[in-house]
C-alpha cells in the first residue's frame, strides 16, 4: 500500500507539532499532495479510470482550500510549506 501508517506518522512530524498532529493544516495537506502525486501516477497508466479522476479533483479541490485557508491565516507556514512539498502555486 502507498499510504501506511509510518508514512503518516513521517509527515505528522516532518509538517505537524508531533506524531500524533494529523489534524493541523500543514499535515492535511502533505497527506493530500501525497495521495495527489499517488493517483496520478496511476492516471497516467491508466487514462480512462474516471472514478480516480474524479477522487482526484476533489483531493485538488480540498488542498486547495486548505491552502487557502493557511495564506489567510499564516503566510509564513504557508510559504514554507509551498517550498517543501514543492506545489506550485
Amino acid at each position: 500500500m502507498y499510504l501506511t501508517s509510518e508514512i503518516k506518522k513521517g509527515f505528522a512530524k516532518k509538517h505537524g507539532k508531533s506524531e500524533k498532529d494529523f489534524g493541523s493544516s500543514e499535515v492535511q495537506i502533505a497527506l493530500f499532495t501525497h495521495r495527489i502525486n499517488h493517483l496520478t501516477g496511476h492516471l497516467q497508466r491508466l487514462k480512462k479510470d474516471a472514478a480516480t479522476q474524479r477522487a482526484l479533483l476533489n483531493l485538488v479541490a480540498k488542498r486547495k482550500h486548505l491552502l487557502d485557508y493557511m495564506k489567510r491565516t499564516d503566510l509564513e507556514k504557508y510559504r514554507t510549506l509551498l517550498k517543501t512539498l514543492e506545489i506550485r502555486k
